[in-house]
C-alpha cells in the first residue's frame, strides 16, 4: 500500500513538471533535446521557481536523478536507387537470425545497394554490416548497439529499422545470408 501511494505521488510530481514549460516551444516541439539548465533560471521564463533546472522536452527524469539518458543517435536508412526489387526469399538464408527479425532484402536499380531490416529502440540503435563477399554469396550482419541510459531508465520497445548497406560488386545471383550481434558502445 505504501509503494502505490509513493507511485501516485511520483505521477502527480512528474505530471506537474510536465506541465511546467516555456511558453515559447510546447512540450516535444520540434523533437530536439535540450539539456537541463545549470544556473538560476527566471519564473516567468520557464514557469519553475528560480534555481530550478528545466526538463528535456523529449524525456522525463524522475526525482533525485542528475543526469538524463540521451537518445542514441539512429538516422533513417539511404533510399534505395531507382525502383528497389525485392530479392526473392529463396536467395535469403535468415535461418540464423532471432524469430524477431524480418528476413527481407531489397536490392536497388544499381545492383550493389541493399536494404534490410534491423531491430532498435529505446536505449538500441540498428547498423548493418558487410561482413564478407564471394562469388557466391554475400553475408550482411545487423547490428543492435546499446547505450547507458546514464542513471536515467530505458524503455523496451523494439521496432522495425530500415538500414542499407553497399556491396562491392553488384549482387547478380549470389544469395544472402543473414546474421545479427549485439554490441554495447
Amino acid at each position: 500500500m505504501r509503494n502505490a501511494k509513493v507511485l501516485v505521488a511520483l505521477a502527480v510530481g512528474l505530471f506537474a513538471l510536465v506541465g511546467c514549460g516555456s511558453d515559447d516551444q510546447p512540450f516535444g516541439a520540434g523533437g530536439s533535446s535540450s539539456t537541463a539548465s545549470s544556473g538560476p533560471t527566471s519564473p516567468s521564463a520557464s514557469g519553475l521557481p528560480p534555481g530550478s533546472a528545466t526538463l528535456p522536452s523529449s524525456s522525463v527524469r524522475p526525482p533525485g536523478q542528475s543526469n538524463v539518458p540521451s537518445q542514441p543517435p539512429q538516422s533513417s536508412a539511404t533510399p534505395l536507387p531507382g525502383s528497389p526489387t525485392e530479392v526473392p526469399p529463396a536467395r535469403v538464408d535468415g535461418t540464423v537470425l532471432p524469430e524477431t527479425y524480418k528476413s527481407q532484402v531489397q536490392v536497388g536499380s544499381d545492383g550493389r545497394t541493399l536494404g534490410v531490416i534491423g531491430q532498435a529502440g529505446g536505449c538500441k540503435t540498428a547498423s548493418a554490416e558487410v561482413t564478407a563477399e564471394s562469388p557466391d554469396q554475400v553475408l550482411i550482419t545487423l547490428v543492435t548497439t546499446y547505450y547507458a541510459p546514464n542513471g536515467g531508465v530505458c524503455t523496451q520497445e523494439i521496432r522495425d529499422v530500415p538500414l542499407t548497406v553497399t556491396l562491392a560488386s553488384p549482387l547478380a545471383e549470389r544469395k544472402i545470408v543473414l546474421e545479427s550481434r549485439q554490441d554495447a558502445a
